[in-house]
Parts: structure tokens; sequence; C-alpha cells
């Protein structure tokens, strides 16, 4: 790496053409200003410049050396003046999601992009731990979970909330309890269905769900691509459990039918930054927007 020190030195020389001259503008000594000019040269493997009597001349090697010194002062130019801009429009925002509420924000999200280029927007689907994981390492800005953290290093905020519902293949005709319905068909997993799954069965104020054995339900298909959770239920392969979002966007909804609870499941949403970090005025637009979608 070349020591910033010495091309100040050297650039100053270049544009003053003199060397006194340039140690009286750098406050140092015309010995010192040698030293740093040949221990610049030293670092490049080439002279810089030719000496003629009292004055000199730039070598090839010098003049890109010097240009080198003008980018990097442009550089630092810039940077300093970014620093202190906070444009609410531009930057990179970077969030994380459940794959349904990915559904529910992505498009409008990008609707906001289009109108203000200069922002990126960023978005992953992963469950809570892995959210929580990116928030406290730092590799993404704000996510959403369905479980409000309790570690002290997270500033958590209620953001909105999902309704989920229990979705059975519409060919398949209940005719029967719905517990001995559901062990008959099966459940399609997904990385969240036993959460989804307990929830509902815990709120939707059905007694005979209430006190169905979860872990002793068959298992008839696994998948983690959300768009796809629903295709074997369309095909009476099994059930699953799913924010009412998730049905609502898929293709084939005629082959799906919904169990009508007593009172609806409702799943909260919480917005989890890392407690102590300021985020850049383009997030109090993110986070007006994510409300808006998800309250």
């Amino acid at each position: 790496m070349i020591n910033p020190i010495w091309l100040k030195t050297f650039q100053t020389l270049v544009e003053v053409g003199h060397f006194t001259h340039t140690a009286e503008q750098l406050f140092m000594t015309q010995p010192g200003v040698s030293q740093h000019l040949r221990k610049l040269e030293e670092a490049c493997g080439h002279p810089l410049i030719q000496r003629e009597g009292k004055r000199f001349e730039i070598t090839e090697q010098g003049r890109a050396v010097y240009r080198y010194a003008l980018e990097q002062q442009a550089q630092e130019a810039e940077l300093l003046a970014s620093l202190s801009e906070d444009n609410p429009h531009q930057g990179i925002c970077k969030l994380s999601c459940s794959g349904a509420v990915a559904m529910r924000i992505y498009a409008p999200m990008l609707a906001k992009q289009r109108r203000h280029p200069g922002l990126r927007i960023e978005l992953e689907a992963a469950p809570n731990t892995r959210i929580m994981h990116q928030v406290r390492e730092g590799l993404i800005d704000m996510g959403i979970v369905t479980r409000a953290p309790e570690e002290a290093h997270f500033k958590v905020e209620p953001i909105g909330s999902e309704t989920l519902c229990l979705v059975l293949p519409k060919a398949h005709t209940v005719d029967q309890p719905i517990a001995k319905a559901l062990g008959q068909l099966g459940l399609i997993e997904h990385p969240d269905a036993m959460q989804y799954l307990a929830l509902y069965c815990n709120q939707c104020g059905d007694p005979e769900l209430a006190n169905l054995p979860l872990h002793e339900l068959p298992r008839t298909g696994y998948i983690n691509q959300l768009h796809q959770i629903l295709l074997p239920v369309a095909q009476g392969l099994g059930f699953t459990a799913l924010p009412y979002s998730a049905v609502e966007s898929f293709a084939d909804q005629d082959a799906l039918a919904t169990h009508s609870p007593n009172h609806a499941v409702v799943e909260p949403l919480f917005l989890i930054t890392k407690r102590h970090r300021e985020l850049p005025s383009r997030f109090t637009a993110i986070k007006t927007l994510l409300q808006a979608l998800l309250g």
C-alpha cells in the first residue's frame, strides 16, 4: 500500500514545481520532501521525476502516480461528502422475512425502488432463527419475525399480523371429524408448518383440534419453496397450515378448501433491528411502507 503522506507530498511537488516551496506549503524541510519522494519511488519501483539542475521533469511513471493521487483525493472528498449526506431515497435496504410476508411486500417495495432508482431493495425469505442471526450480526438492516426475541440487543416493534388457515384438498370430502380427516390426509410439511399448525389448533376455538396430537400426524411430503407448498395439497396428497395470503396467491385456488375456525387465528409480526444501531433516513420510509402493507 502506498503511503498517503508520501503521495500527498509528491502531488504537492508536482503542482508547486519547486522543492523549497513544497516544503513551505507542507510545513516541512526540503530534505524531508526529498526523503518522501525517495521512499515513494522505492515503493513504486520507478523514478517519478528527472532532475535537471534546480528544475525537474515528471517521468511517465510519475504522471501515472500523480493521476492516482488526484483520484484518491477525489474519492476521499466524495466519501466525506457522503458521510454527511442522508438521502431518504438512496442506498441499500437489506431485509429478511418469511416467504409468506415476502409475497405480500416485495412487489410494493419494487414499485418504490422504481420511483426512486437510487434505492436498492435486497429481500431474503428466511425462518425466524436465521433472521435474528442476520440482524444480530449486522448482515441485514431489518427483519420481520413472528416471535418477539427477548435478547437485549434487539429493538422490537409490532408491525402487523398474518391470518393463518388450515388448507385441505377440495376434492377430499370431509364427512367425518376434522381431526380424523387430517390424520387420513397427512401433513405436507414446510419450514414453518408445525409452528403454524400448533398456533392454529390452539387458537381456532375447536376443542377437537386443540387436543390433536400433532407429532403423531403422518407426514406425506415436504417442500421449502412457498409457491409450491400448496401443489401437493391441491393434488389431494395432504393438508398444511399457511398464512391466508399464501393461499390467495396460489394459482389453482379452486382445488383447495380451508377449514372454517370458530375464532380467527392471527399471528403477530414484529419488526426487529439491532439495538443502538441508528439506521439511515431511508429506513423510515421503508418502515412506513411495511406498516401500511402488514398492519
